[in-house]
């Protein structure tokens, strides 16, 4: 195959059997590493006979798998003279209010004008070096479209202790939305899996238990609007889309979100007379504790314009 596409043959021995497919294949190809090949997998450029499947499928002896590798492409992120909102900076760390439209790190189809980018113009370079040539610093991401607070370390130590904090679910992560509807009842729990859709892999979706990774979002009914209603969403997991993905799922999608809703009847011209064409989600409160001082922190940001010229406009 040409354009430097590679293809890789592999098939499951009896030491891999009943493993999971991304660790089972880690063991056969140690060139490539488990995180990698998770995310080949979800991109559908693992295949057995001819089918994709996903991370946590278990492997059978003898099965075989084509892996097709994309060619290289240079990941290394360049500093660019990009304004930031900075809400706290120290030795170790920097918490920053992006806003919706900024992507957070290089990848294809966004290569430059991140918020890698610019923080490595603000930080001189002095990020951690753990998320790699093409993510320094970057402990958890928010979507391109969503606002809000992040929290990026300037050191490995800092990345390491941020990292473990978002492993065991310490993190405080409050979300505001504006969604569809008027939740019943007012406030609960959304308790799910959540992997990629098998109808479209850019999407997440909702699946049996034991299938994706375990998400947990409480949420709370904060203001009722006409027709929809501002909510707050506790993130007790951080899966990919989860607050979309979640409030979707009981019926209640964010408005603005072309991915997981569609325009209701009524909010059409709303919308497009403000010029409103993202998610309506903001990561309003992000609190932890500062993994080199021990300090408790936490951060509010308020709502961003296009928000409240929202809210303005649903107000009963």
């Amino acid at each position: 195959m040409g354009s430097g596409v590679s293809i890789i043959e592999t098939t499951i021995g009896e030491a891999q059997a009943g493993m999971r497919l991304d660790r089972a294949l880690a063991d056969l190809l140690p060139d490539l590493s488990r995180e990698r090949l998770k995310a080949l997998i979800l991109d559908g450029r693992i295949t057995s006979g001819g089918r994709t499947s996903n991370p946590s499928a278990k492997v059978a002896a003898g099965q075989c798998f084509t892996v097709t590798l994309p060619p290289p492409v240079e990941a290394e992120a360049a500093a660019q003279d990009i304004p930031l909102a900075i809400v706290h900076e120290d030795a170790d760390l920097i918490v920053v209010d992006k806003p919706a439209g900024l992507v957070v790190h290089p990848a294809v189809g966004n290569l430059d004008g991140t918020l890698v980018n610019a923080l490595l113009h603000h930080c001189r370079g002095r990020l951690s070096g753990i998320g790699g040539v093409a993510r320094p610093g970057i402990v958890h991401r928010i979507d391109k479209d969503t606002s809000g607070l992040l929290v990026v370390a300037k050191t490995d130590k800092a990345h390491e202790g941020l990292a473990r904090q978002f492993k065991d679910h310490s993190i405080e992560r409050l979300y505001a939305a504006i969604v569809y509807g008027v939740p019943a009842p007012g406030n609960g729990k959304v308790d799910t899996w959540i992997g990629r859709s098998d109808v479209d892999r850019k999407k997440m979706a909702v699946h049996r238990e034991g299938r994706g990774k375990h998400a947990v979002t409480h949420y709370r009914t904060v203001e009722r609007l006409a027709g929809a209603a501002l909510v707050e969403c506790r993130l007790e997991t951080g899966r990919t889309h989860q607050v979309r993905v979640h409030m979707a799922h009981i019926g209640h999608p964010l408005i603005g979100d072309a991915v997981y809703g569609r325009d209701r009847k009524g909010f059409k011209s709303i919308l497009e007379t403000l010029g409103f064409k993202r998610q309506a989600l903001h990561a309003r409160t992000l609190g932890f504790i500062h993994p080199v001082t021990g300090e408790s922190l936490r951060f509010e940001s308020v709502l961003p314009a296009d928000m409240q010229e929202l809210l303005r406009q649903l107000h009963v």
